[in-house]
Order: C-alpha cells, then sequence, then structure tokens
C-alpha cells in the first residue's frame, strides 16, 4: 500500500536557503556568542580588532591583531574576522590619512594617489619607504589619536547592545523548554 500523498505530512517545511551574508558573516559571529565569552570581551575583540583593522600600513592587520588578541587573551579568530571586515574601508581611508600625515609631520613631498602609491610600491619598495616615511608616520599619529578617541566610544557602546543580545539568547532557550 502507497502512502497517502495528502496535505497532512508530518514532515517540516524545506527551509530557504541562507544567503551569503547570514552564512559567511551573521552565522559565525552569533556562533561567538555562544562560547561563553562575556560582553565586556566581545566589546574588547571588536574595538581593538576595529582599530588594527584600520591601521594605514598595508600588511600589518594580522600581526597587529594577532598580538593584541593573544596579549588580552580575547578571541583570535574573532578579532581577525572582524580585523579583515574593515580592509576596504582601510583601503579607502589609506590615501588621506598618508596625505594628511605627511601635513601634520611637515613634508612637502608630491600630491599622493592610489596609482603613484602603487607604483612606488612594486618598483622601489625600499625607495618608496624611504619617500613616505614621513607620511606614515604622520598617518600612524593619526591613526592612534582617532584609535585613543573612537575606541573607547566603541567599546561603551557595544557592552550593554552585546549584554542585552547575550541576556537575549540565554532567555531563549529557557522559554523554549518552559
Amino acid at each position: 500500500m502507497q502512502p497517502s500523498s495528502s496535505g497532512s505530512s508530518n514532515s517540516a517545511p524545506a527551509e530557504a536557503p541562507h544567503s551569503w551574508w547570514r552564512r559567511r558573516l551573521v552565522h559565525p559571529l552569533l556562533n561567538l556568542l555562544k562560547q561563553g565569552l562575556t560582553p565586556h570581551q566581545l566589546a574588547l575583540t571588536a574595538t581593538v580588532a576595529t582599530a588594527a583593522g584600520l591601521i594605514p600600513v598595508l600588511g600589518t592587520t594580522s600581526l597587529l591583531t594577532t598580538a593584541a588578541a593573544l596579549r588580552l587573551r580575547l578571541n583570535v579568530a574573532a578579532a581577525l574576522l572582524i580585523a579583515h571586515l574593515w580592509s576596504p574601508v582601510q583601503l579607502l581611508l589609506m590615501i588621506p590619512l598618508l596625505t594628511l600625515g605627511s601635513r601634520v609631520w611637515g613634508s612637502s613631498g608630491p600630491a599622493l594617489t592610489l596609482a603613484k602609491v602603487e607604483h612606488l610600491f612594486t618598483h622601489n619598495l625600499l625607495g618608496a619607504f624611504h619617500l613616505l616615511w614621513h607620511s606614515i608616520l604622520g598617518a600612524l599619529a593619526l591613526w592612534a589619536g582617532a584609535c585613543c578617541v573612537l575606541g573607547p566610544l566603541l567599546y561603551f557602546g557595544l557592552r550593554p547592545i552585546l549584554t542585552r543580545v547575550m541576556r537575549r539568547q540565554a532567555a531563549a532557550p529557557n522559554e523554549v523548554a518552559a
């Protein structure tokens, strides 16, 4: 006897596939919330990773993020994920920070464009550092100043939000079991 194909089937409807955004970003971040991290640790991880992700020197993000996360006993994987999510913004801020950095440091070099910087770094790496070291130092000084102001704002802004989210997540399993 064949099973009937009536609409009273006990199987659950097929769940729609999740978007790339949810699979690659939202779910990993939500899983981090379930690993027993405190709101303080998560807020500090996001703040440190954001600062390291926006450093105006290419190639230092991973090293700086890993060192800071290990030193502060934070989740290294979460810090690296957050830091590298800032990469497009880091690239957008690079030329303006280098230009302002050269003005702050008192260097009066030629106007910087992405094409000029790319040409310098691909053809003569040491020459590029020799020519741009004033700009790089000024950009690092501006970045450090911005981190000193914006870092605490981000940390103290995220901490209560994460506390509320984690309380809701802790309460959700209790409501389902009741």
